[in-house]
């Protein structure tokens, strides 16, 4: 029979059936929520179960991670299972590429393809009867129908609150790369030091993001309803921002296990993880900086 060091079945667990439960209850709720703002309605229900559903996904990340740690370091885990969480750490951030693809993708056939045919332009150009004075142009400051979709004002000025996130999201890439190798030459002072400033750098993003979301709203008029490119800016950066606090919130469990002596030079699988998806927002951002903001 295969010992644990060719083969390790797990013990049977809830967490996966909570993950699913705790999924579908924060979706539900999060297109509750948009859907009654849409309609119009100042009573909904939508905030009260995503929050339920945050709150399930939240205990479920803490019970399983917290008993992925407990078998690491009763020994369970031999030189195949850490093969078997570097592919899955892999697959896991191959489809999170894919997931942004999807949206980049949008965002692309919007600008090129179904922005220019609604324009006129083009063998699609019979769709120009819909909006015979509709002019298209990018950013989409001037919507085919202003009454049913209100375009924004103005747009967000890419080079002052954009480019400081993007120096701050570069920087902190640096200073994770100098805590993993900390990490590895066994410096622990360094390293504290280094991830500690990384999650700092990541929380003054999102508070600079909710500033200009703030701005956004009040201000320019850019909204998730001011037509398609207000829909295709908040989809981009709403969800680069719910990924950049959830590797906040990794970076500091990582920092909390560091403090209580976790991790050695050899053995530091989970923080070599969360650098990984670290790097993988922060390049997600250069591209969104790149193709939201600026072009």
């Amino acid at each position: 029979m295969a010992s644990h060091e060719h083969y390790y079945v797990p013990a049977q667990s809830k967490w996966p059936i909570i993950a699913t439960i705790g999924m579908f209850i924060t979706v539900f709720g999060l297109g509750t929520w948009f859907n009654d703002m849409k309609a119009g309605h100042p009573d909904s229900h939508g905030p009260l179960i995503f929050f339920v559903g945050a709150l399930c996904l939240a205990y479920m990340l803490f019970g399983w991670f917290g008993a992925v740690i407990k078998e690491s370091h009763a020994g369970l885990y031999s030189p195949q299972m850490d093969r078997s969480f570097r592919w899955g750490m892999s697959w896991f951030i191959f489809s999170e590429v894919m997931f942004f693809i999807a949206f980049f993708g949008t965002l692309f056939y919007v600008r090129h393809l179904a922005g220019p045919w609604l324009g006129g332009e083009g063998a699609k150009g019979v769709t120009h009867m819909l909006w015979p004075n509709f002019q298209f142009t990018w950013p989409l400051l001037h919507t085919p129908d202003p009454k049913l979709f209100p375009p924004p004002k103005d747009v967000i000025d890419p080079w002052h609150l954009p480019l400081i996130n993007t120096i701050l999201l570069v920087s902190s890439s640096v200073t994770i790369t100098f805590a993993h190798h900390a990490l590895r030459k066994d410096h622990r002072g360094p390293l504290k030091f280094w991830l500690a400033l990384t999650i700092v750098l990541g929380v003054a993003f999102l508070i600079l993001q909710a500033y200009e979301y703030h701005e956004a709203y009040t201000h320019l008029g850019l909204t998730l309803g001011s037509g398609i490119y207000g829909a295709t800016f908040f989809m981009l950066t709403g969800f680069h921002g719910a990924h950049v606090t959830m590797g906040t919130l990794i970076l500091f469990v990582m920092l909390m296990r560091i403090l209580r002596g976790h991790f050695n030079a050899d053995k530091h699988f989970g923080f070599e993880a969360a650098s990984w998806y670290w790097h993988f927002v922060d390049v997600v951002w250069v591209g969104l900086f790149i193709f939201v903001y600026v072009l």
